[in-house]
């Protein structure tokens, strides 16, 4: 296991799934875990399992003060940024284009896509400054092809996608390490609003299709090590067994 001993990683989404598992599995790596979502109780309990190297920040990613306000209590109480992982993604209400609501069709584009663009805003400063850090984005197979329902959801991941590879174009050169990873279906309570939708081949899968919230923490993890510097501005999928190998994700 990578040692993250005196780092510090701002996890947003961390009230459960893919956050939650991720927070668990840098904190046993030595690092500083800063949790964030909206649900205030769920963060806090987690931090609270952990100890004293948690801190709980309640915030919507769907609004800069917010994710400005959790990278500053970070640094306040750890000194520094040195991991952030845009994990936040909603999916919700699956449904046609043509009967979606556009307010709420617009909230998942304000948290999926602005969301990792206030992200990467608020933490791009402090990481110049001293001297680069890491940022990790979950991706998806629906940033690259379109998939019934799931305009809203394929069009932010597509923009996420491509916000991982314009901060790579201006950043690498100042410290800024940008990974994308598309983990395909994780066993998780989107796949479980998914499958409710009863719309595309994705809800028809059996809950052991899905893969479980660790494996990508522990990817994650590695994807903090040199070794994966050969996916810098990219996108690496659980999907592939190679990656699998060099992360130490198996199945």
């Amino acid at each position: 296991m990578l040692d993250m001993t005196g780092k510090t990683v701002v996890i947003t989404g961390a009230s459960r799934g893919i956050g939650e598992a991720a927070a668990h599995i840098f904190a046993a790596a030595g690092a500083n875990v800063v949790l964030t979502a909206r649900s205030a109780g769920q963060i806090g309990a987690i931090a609270d399992a952990i100890g004293d190297n948690a801190l709980a920040v309640t915030c919507d990613v769907s609004r800069f003060a917010d994710v400005k306000a959790v990278i500053d209590a970070a640094v306040a109480k750890f000194g520094s940024v040195d991991v952030l992982i845009n994990n936040a993604g909603v999916i919700e209400p699956i449904g046609p284009l043509i009967e979606s609501d556009p307010d709420e069709w617009g909230h998942v584009i304000d948290v999926n896509l602005k969301g990792v663009y206030y992200g990467m805003r608020a933490v791009m400063p402090l990481m110049v400054a001293q001297g680069g850090g890491t940022v990790l984005t979950i991706s998806s197979g629906a940033a690259h092809r379109a998939i019934e329902g799931w305009a809203h959801y394929c069009a932010s991941k597509a923009g996420a996608k491509m916000m991982t590879e314009a901060l790579h174009q201006e950043a690498a050169g100042q410290g800024i390490r940008a990974i994308g990873l598309s983990p395909g279906t994780v066993a998780t309570q989107m796949q479980r609003e998914i499958k409710s939708s009863g719309i595309n081949a994705v809800s028809k899968l059996n809950w052991d299709d899905h893969i479980p919230p660790e494996w990508v923490a522990r990817t994650l993890l590695w994807m903090c090590s040199q070794d994966a510097d050969d996916f810098l501005g990219e996108e690496v999928s659980l999907r592939d067994v190679e990656i699998r190998k060099r992360a130490s994700v198996f199945g």
